[in-house]
């Protein structure tokens, strides 16, 4: 078979990795309109034990990015100043550089180097046996065909940044000012670097004046809003401009011989930390379904019904998570352990007896 694999992000490289080292016959191409070390955000975080989905069928992988991430056992909830630490809620982060480094290095093992700074049309699908879209949520390869594609933003705004203080847990700052009111999600992605992710409603944005700044004032005024987090440290831009998350559906994840993973396929809030481990669940997923002995067509079908379910189950999650975060100024009306209380339980993931069992000092206290 031939295989166009459009988008050199975790989800390409890792089915590219995982479709060549158990076919080694096959043609692989991987193609990337970006530059090898162009990457936008600073770090990616996985929820509760990372790659551990990872050490029965590939434990070599596992053992070369399980090293190189920082992890922590605890998520601290700071709001009015005050700090309250939610314990058991397990996280681990690593740069996204490093990771899409680690993950190049696995395709090369096998035979499989990514063509960077590669624009492609449609006729670059011509004598593909399968065309795999993992270039993101402004897929080109999506708007090729009709998946039945759905594209709603969140009102909230965020930039991505990265900062040189490095912190203890992943924290959650809450913070009110003259203009409104702030989040910033933060945590470190190496012993050197944290992220340190803005975000803010759409009121607050707009009495800010953040639309009349440019990337440079946008990055001092946060850096003035979160002055006592950073404790002296700068923040650190890569393209960071203001966003609004895009909640992106598809009504089918296949069209002849193409098939959507990762973003491509659908986004889930930033804020539950499952991004990046589904897309490298997709890959397995699809790997697995055309081990099957079965036609193209069937393997894909096989792929989505396998796989939706639990894409679905997960995506509730972020959206609710991601509701949460939309009706935050509404929240910083509790008081700090209260708020901890609605923000821990925001998914829907973990109720309160689950948090007794996995939490219990957070619980006693």
């Amino acid at each position: 078979m031939k295989l166009l694999v459009v988008g050199a992000g975790p989800a390409g490289l890792y089915f590219a990795y995982l479709a060549k080292r158990r076919r080694p016959h096959w043609q692989v191409r991987v193609v990337e309109q970006n530059a090898a070390g162009s990457t936008f955000g600073f770090g990616v975080v996985f929820s509760d034990r990372a790659l551990e989905f990872l050490r029965a069928d590939d434990p070599d992988t596992f053992e070369l990015v399980t090293p190189a991430m920082q992890s922590w056992t605890d998520i601290t909830v700071v709001h009015r100043g005050t700090p309250v630490v939610i314990d058991g809620i397990g996280f681990a982060a690593i740069g996204r550089l490093q990771l899409l480094e680690l993950l190049r290095q696995r395709a090369a093992s096998v035979g499989v180097v990514p063509e960077y700074e590669r624009s492609i049309s449609s006729r670059d699908f011509e004598g593909q046996d399968l065309v795999v879209a993992a270039d993101g949520v402004n897929s080109f390869v999506r708007r090729c065909a009709d998946f039945g594609t759905t594209l709603e933003h969140l009102s909230n705004r965020f930039a991505w940044y990265g900062t040189t203080k490095v912190f203890e847990t992943l924290t959650q700052t809450f913070v009110e000012n003259e203009h409104g009111t702030f989040n910033a999600h933060h945590y470190r992605h190496s012993p050197t670097m944290s992220t340190f992710v803005v975000e803010c409603d759409a009121a607050t944005w707009q009495r800010a004046g953040f639309s009349a700044m440019d990337e440079q004032a946008t990055l001092r005024h946060c850096e003035k809003v979160f002055a006592q987090t950073l404790g002296g440290h700068r923040l650190v831009s890569n393209k960071s401009v203001w966003r609004q998350f895009p909640n992106l559906r598809n009504a089918r994840w296949s069209h002849g011989n193409m098939v959507l993973i990762g973003d491509a396929q659908r986004t889930a809030h930033f804020s539950i930390g499952s991004g990046t481990r589904l897309a490298m669940e997709d890959a397995i997923a699809l790997d697995r379904a055309l081990s099957e002995n079965l036609s193209l067509k069937e393997s894909l079908a096989s792929f989505e019904a396998a796989r939706r379910p639990i894409v679905e189950k997960l995506v509730a999650a972020a959206d609710a998570s991601g509701q949460w975060y939309e009706r935050f100024p509404g929240h910083m009306r509790l008081a700090p352990r209260e708020f901890a209380w609605s923000y821990i339980q925001r998914s829907g993931r973990i109720d309160p007896e689950r948090l007794r069992r996995i939490a219990p000092r957070f619980v006693e206290g």
